[in-house]
């Protein structure tokens, strides 16, 4: 068998005389571009006689251990499938979720605009899986691990985990390698550290340099392998303001297994946080929009509000519950002051009750007087008709 690997050339020739590729039983064509001085490399298998061959391009690299070739996606839909369940480090949501959390070895996608606490849900969830023993491993594209050190919420940044050689810190810029580049970089790691959670934060950041569908191509490979290799993934991707909020840069929403938004919503001259979930597969999950604050102890969302006018959040929802509790502390001062006046009417009747019992005991008391009279002076009167009838000689 005769085997021909080539570059492309102009004038639609693979080879340099344009005879090889129809004498060899198979063409390999190797093409490198730079787009957006990015470098990547592709691999197309022209021919090969008397097999089945996949004819489109394939992604390859070439690192410490050779060439690496890249699938374009899955061949089969074959994810094992985890009964059990992980905690999202926020108990609030985990009761938002049947009160148990996320599924084992699925995708979480975690979208907002900036500043709306997308890290912040992203850490709670490592924490949460560092304090079980599990390995994660967080995979930054905006910041360093000592920028994370250096201002991450409190509750996460007193847990010594990288010490404990639980969680691993990677960071890079997205711009510094091709979208495949980050891929196999993403799997490198992955077989070094055998974690049990993963968090890439953002993916969005992706996009420079990489067009969407190379992005959403990389996403749905990325979590075909985390899937297969029953990892629980966490995504953040990042919702520009003014924007569809219930719609993804790349349009991954639809991979995710669960995905929770959070959102701002500006009311009397403040933005508050909020959260809800769209999605989650397989299992019921609350349709409410719950508001949330990050403490020095956590994530903490506010019990639902529902009013006259729709929900409240903020300081209205604070003003509202100031104008119940005051309605309230009027009606029981009203339900007092009716209590007390009819204990005053209660008691005045009980009195009144009791001197006319006491003046019906008099009148009782009287009227035997006056019947032991009356039956004396019977009795007296025919004793002395008795005696005058005697002493008559009747």
């Amino acid at each position: 068998m005769t085997t021909v690997i080539t570059a492309e050339r102009g004038e639609g020739n693979l080879t340099r005389y344009g005879l090889e590729e129809y004498v060899s039983d198979c063409v390999i064509l190797l093409d490198h571009r730079i787009k957006d001085q990015i470098s990547e490399r592709r691999l197309r298998i022209v021919k090969y006689r008397g097999t089945q061959h996949g004819a489109d391009e394939y992604p390859f690299l070439i690192g410490e251990r050779g060439m690496s070739i890249l699938p374009l996606s899955a061949l089969q839909l074959q994810h094992k499938i985890w009964n059990d369940r992980v905690s999202s480090g926020i108990p609030d949501l985990d009761k938002m979720l049947e009160g148990q959390g996320y599924y084992r070895g699925t995708s979480i996608l975690v979208s907002g605009t900036a500043g709306s606490g997308k890290t912040s849900v992203s850490a709670s969830y490592v924490d949460a899986a560092c304090r079980r023993g599990e390995r994660c491993l967080y995979i930054d594209f905006e910041e360093s691990r000592d920028q994370v050190a250096q201002h991450e919420i409190d509750w996460v940044r007193s847990q010594p985990l990288g010490k404990k050689g639980l969680l691993t810190h990677e960071a890079w810029r997205p711009t510094q390698f091709g979208i495949e580049m980050h891929l196999l970089r993403i799997h490198k790691l992955i077989e070094k550290h055998k974690p049990q959670c993963v968090v890439i934060d953002p993916i969005t950041n992706l996009t420079h340099g990489s067009g969407d569908r190379e992005v959403y191509s990389m996403m749905m490979r990325l979590m075909d392998f985390l899937k297969n290799s029953g990892i629980t993934a966490l995504f953040v991707t990042l919702t520009a303001g003014g924007s569809e909020l219930e719609g993804t840069t790349v349009g991954v929403s639809s991979l995710a297994d669960t995905w929770i938004l959070l959102r701002d919503i500006e009311l009397n001259g403040e933005r508050n946080r909020c959260i809800y979930v769209p999605k989650s597969r397989g299992m019921a999950h609350s349709n409410q929009l719950r508001e949330f604050v990050i403490t020095s102890k956590g994530i903490k969302l506010i019990p639902p509000y529902v009013g006259p006018g729709g929900g409240l959040t903020g300081s209205s929802r604070m003003n509202q519950d100031a104008r119940e509790k005051s309605e309230a502390a009027q009606r029981d001062r009203e339900i007092s002051r009716k209590k007390h006046e009819v204990s005053r009417k209660r008691l005045a009747l009980e009195a009144q009750v009791a001197s006319l019992q006491v003046e019906l005991v008099s009148m009782n008391r009287e009227a035997r007087n006056i019947i032991r009279e009356n039956e004396k002076r019977e009795q007296q009167a025919r004793l002395d008709q008795a005696d005058l009838a005697e002493r008559r000689g009747a």
